[in-house]
């Protein structure tokens, strides 16, 4: 199983449409990468490991597929789109990462 993890930093000040990544966002993604996708979920940070410090990520989204050739064949022909989206909720640079779920 391959997880794609997207990171969005906490930085103060910045700018995150809750609203519009769940309503608009996801959903269009969601339906572009189609049946390649086994799964997706999204994270909002609440705080730090220690108490009262913030939360390292604003937001995480994560997919699941079952290889790496099946997001790159499910996500390439859509990447403009989806990643010139982001503007319209958030001024965050997000940070992208593939991994291999071992447990």
């Amino acid at each position: 199983m391959i997880k794609v993890t997207v990171l969005y930093p906490n930085h103060e000040g910045s700018r995150f449409d809750m609203g519009y990544y769940l309503e608009q966002h996801c959903p269009m993604v969601g339906g572009k990468l189609g049946p390649a996708c086994k799964g997706f979920g999204v994270e909002e940070g609440l705080a730090g490991a220690v108490p009262g410090t913030p939360p390292a990520f604003k937001v995480i989204f994560f997919a699941l597929f079952d290889s790496v050739a099946d997001f790159q064949a499910a996500f390439g022909p859509h990447a403009t789109e989806i990643m010139g989206d982001i503007p319209n909720y958030t001024d965050l640079q997000p940070i992208i990462q593939v991994s291999e779920v071992k447990a």
